[in-house]
């Protein structure tokens, strides 16, 4: 297994039940986990703790998804850290305007458990 320890995943998800089951398995790769339940709190907590990666659901309360990630794409010390939606919008729209804003992959939650959730944060990573 690589040494993901050092690796921090911003997790943006409002579905509390979803949210702890991505962090039981990215904490059990050895990632540390911090949980934002809506847009405004993800963006604010990215600011504040620099993670390594964030995984941004669109579906949120307070701000959506696209919205965060424009906003972390314009903000100067959040802007290169890698995001991938994790989100249940499927249209092709809606995988073309989250990589065209910035987005390194775009992952629908119904196409992909979470351990392949893990390795394609560990691919992006570099792990």
């Amino acid at each position: 297994m690589a040494d993901t320890s050092l690796a921090h995943i911003l997790l943006v998800e409002d579905d509390t039940f979803l949210a702890n089951i991505y962090k039981t398995k990215f904490e059990m790769e050895g990632f540390k986990v911090t949980v934002a339940e809506d847009g405004q709190a993800g963006f604010d907590v990215a600011g504040k703790i620099k993670p390594d990666l964030i995984l941004l659901d669109i579906l949120l309360p307070k701000m959506d998804g696209f919205a965060v990630l424009k906003k972390l794409k314009e903000t100067d010390d959040v802007k290169d850290i890698p995001v991938i939606l994790l989100t249940n919008l499927g249209q092709k729209d809606d995988v073309e305007k989250g990589l065209e804003s910035g987005a390194v992959d775009y992952l629908i939650k119904a196409h992909f458990k979470p351990s392949e959730t893990v390795d394609k944060v560990k691919k992006v990573l570099g792990l």
